[in-house]
This record gives structure tokens, C-alpha cells and sequence, in this order.
């Protein structure tokens, strides 16, 4: 009943009030964006939601578009700003998304929505992640954050769809603020982003799911 009634009921309430509350803070880090790095200040972005289907994602940017004599984007760690690495460990970076819930693109709580390209290297269970709408927040982002691996994500995140419930929401709700403050798992160890996803052998977890 939750899952099909009231959490979507949960995630306009929430998205709307948080909206109005945050939007002083969301005007204050736009002007900010727009100082230390330059238009657009909104990063938008393809991203599969619910059943796969494909939405634009809003966050603030946090990278410059600095390139090098050849025109190409200079690598990540490079046009990562300070400031652009503050934004993303106190996720104030995320705050966009909060349109995208109340539009009905994401959950509060779900599994953090990917690249599109990613979509074709997924596996029957990876795919499983789509069977919900993805989250600002979910249970892999409160065991690790960005600092889990790839298997280890998918896991959390079919281990998040087989359980969801209004006890599940409000516990990682909880954690995920913790973990803001502590700022943890902002990023992987040595590289200021996710590795990208590539099509691998079964896991342990998917053998367990196949068994």
C-alpha cells in the first residue's frame, strides 16, 4: 500500500514544503554558481527513471567548462573546483533534484538514478533498479556512498526494492543526514568521481538472487 499509494503522496509533500523552505538557499548557491563558475548554473542531464524511461535530471553545476588547445573538457579532477567539491559533500548540489521529485521523475528514497549509457550493459538484476522511481537519496548511498563498488551498489539497491516501506524511507532519511554532515564517501578512493559502469561477470550477490 505504501509503495504504490503513499509514497509518491510522501515525495510531493515533502519536495513541495522543502522547495519553499530551501529556496533561499538554493537562490544563495545560484548566485554563487554563477560567480565562481560561470552559466549555465543548472547541469542538466539524460537520466533512466522508473521502467527505464528517460528524464532530465537537474543538479548545480560544480565544474568548469575549462578545456584544453584542442577544445576537449579537461579531465574531471582538473574542473572540480574547491568550491565545486563543497557543493557535492554537503550535497547542496542535489538540491534541483527536489523539482524533479515533485514532477514525479524521482523518489525521495530510491535507487540514484545513472547514465543512460549505462542501460545496456545492465543484467536482468541490475535492471531491477528501474522497477521503482530513483532516489535523491537511497540505501547505497547511506553504506558508502561513493565509495562502494559497483556490485556492492546494485545490491543495495534490489536489496532497497524488495523492502520498501515507510520504516526503510525514514531510516536512510535519517542516515543520509548523517552522513551529510560527516561528509563521507563523497567520492571513490583516488578519483574525485564514480568509475564508469562496464558490463561484468556475475556477481556473488547475483548468484544468491539466481538461487
Amino acid at each position: 500500500m505504501y509503495r504504490k499509494c503513499f509514497k509518491r503522496l510522501f515525495d510531493i509533500i515533502f519536495s513541495a514544503l522543502a522547495l519553499i523552505a530551501l529556496s533561499p538557499v538554493m537562490l544563495i548557491v545560484a548566485i554563487l554558481v554563477r560567480i565562481k563558475l560561470g552559466s549555465p548554473v543548472i547541469f542538466k542531464q539524460q537520466r533512466p527513471g522508473i521502467d527505464g524511461k528517460i528524464f532530465t535530471m537537474y543538479k548545480f553545476r560544480t565544474m568548469t567548462d575549462e578545456r584544453n588547445e584542442n577544445g576537449e573538457l579537461l579531465p574531471d579532477d582538473i574542473r572540480l573546483t574547491k568550491f565545486g567539491k563543497f557543493l557535492r559533500s554537503t550535497s547542496l548540489d542535489e538540491l534541483p533534484e527536489l523539482w524533479n521529485i515533485l514532477k514525479g521523475d524521482m523518489s525521495v528514497v530510491g535507487p540514484r538514478p545513472l547514465l543512460v549509457d549505462y542501460l545496456e550493459h545492465y543484467n536482468e538484476f541490475q535492471s531491477r533498479r528501474h522497477e521503482v522511481r530513483p532516489g535523491l537519496t537511497g540505501l547505497a548511498q547511506v553504506n558508502g556512498r561513493n565509495a562502494t563498488t559497483w556490485d556492492e551498489r546494485f545490491s543495495f539497491d534490489v536489496q532497497y526494492i524488495e523492502n520498501v516501506s515507510l520504516v526503510q524511507d525514514i531510516r536512510i532519511g535519517f542516515l543520509t543526514i548523517g552522513m551529510v554532515f560527516k561528509r563521507e564517501g563523497i567520492s571513490p578512493e583516488n578519483s574525485v568521481t564514480m568509475e564508469s559502469f562496464v558490463k561484468s561477470k556475475e556477481s556473488k550477490h547475483e548468484k544468491v538472487y539466481r538461487s
